[in-house]
């Protein structure tokens, strides 16, 4: 069977291998769709944390069982099933908790492990999800949603709050739409005007900023003063996750969403006057994805997934995901070739 791996920044080769013989925990899994995402990019650029080459990319997966044995969730042979790509333990002291989205001996796929670019995979069946009701780019795009999801509900979102989402990334438009649900009022902040476009036309986001040195300013007009009860970074850009506290009310929450490779510095007398909560959203759970799987409905799949190509072409169309002159907001690769 055909696959890629990313051998070393900014290279890819197109390889082929045996198809993987499957444990009696794991079912053989046809992938169909892939979506790209802000790790394969920063992966493939050399700037990913928890990373190693070579790696097989690629955990926003959308499949099909091939084989699979006797198991609780009642998956069968032609199943259609999103993947949950977070292998947890199930012993350390967060599964004991549940939280498994931040286990101390996770793999994910795609990052700690090899994920999803080629034709078969073998995965647990615990972390399959049956999604016969959705499409193929419908079920790809559950486990980004899910990022969204899961620091929403980190950070208690309730009906009524003005939050403030940093980033207008597919992490951000995902969590920006979840919120809508939730029944906040969003506040977009981007460099791109293009992307504040996007999440104004298609999310229906009231309140976009383009991030400057008057930012902060007028998010405290949109807000009365107040700023916003709760601030996402979804950039996970150094100079925007220390920024992020400036929107931010007194008595509020910050939530990391994006992920930096190094340090971060913030002002202690101005994190401590506002009594912040600073807390960081890594992954997701099963609660989190059925969260999406049940209001993806509400959301535009159609206008998310702005780029689509075969598996054969990636290689050849993934630099120019990298440039914003392409307008990418979701790439996703189809497998389902002859």
């Amino acid at each position: 069977m055909k696959y890629i791996v990313c051998d070393e920044p900014n290279k890819f080769s197109l390889k082929e291998k045996d198809v993987p013989t499957r444990e009696s925990n794991q079912a053989l899994i046809k992938i169909h769709r892939v979506g790209i995402c802000g790790t394969d990019l920063h992966a493939y650029a050399g700037n990913q944390a928890f990373f190693t080459y070579p790696r097989i990319l690629g955990h926003e997966l959308a499949g099909e069982i091939l084989e699979i044995d006797d198991n609780p969730q009642n998956l069968k042979k032609g199943d259609n099933v999103i993947v949950m790509p977070y292998v947890s333990c199930g012993t350390c002291v967060a599964c004991r908790q549940g939280k498994t989205n931040c286990c101390s001996n996770i793999k994910v796929l795609g990052v700690h492990t090899d994920g999803g670019m080629q034709e078969r995979v073998a995965v647990r069946t615990d972390l399959l999800i049956k999604a016969n009701h959705l499409s193929y780019e419908e079920m790809a795009i559950v486990e980004p949603l899910a990022i969204g999801a899961h620091a929403i509900r980190r950070a208690n979102i309730e009906s009524g709050e003005t939050i403030a989402v940093i980033g207008c990334g597919p992490i951000g438009i995902g969590l920006m739409k979840l919120a809508q649900i939730k029944g906040a009022e969003v506040i977009a902040l981007d460099v791109d005007e293009a992307r504040l476009a996007f999440v104004k036309n298609e999310i229906g986001v009231k309140y976009t900023v383009k991030v400057s040195e008057t930012a902060a300013d007028e998010v405290s007009k949109i807000t009365n003063s107040d700023m916003a009860t709760a601030v996402f970074d979804a950039t996970g850009n150094k100079k925007a996750l220390e920024s992020g506290i400036d929107y931010m009310s007194h008595g509020g929450r910050y939530v990391l969403v994006g992920l930096s490779k190094g340090e971060l510095v913030f002002s202690h007398p101005a994190i401590h006057a506002k009594e912040s909560t600073i807390m960081c959203s890594r992954n997701a759970t099963l609660e989190d994805f059925n969260f999406v799987i049940d209001n993806l409905d509400k959301f535009p799949t159609d206008t998310f997934v702005t780029h689509k190509v075969d598996f054969t072409e990636m290689i050849a169309n993934f630099d120019s995901w990298l440039d914003p002159k392409t307008k990418v907001i979701k790439a996703m690769v189809n497998f389902n070739m002859q």
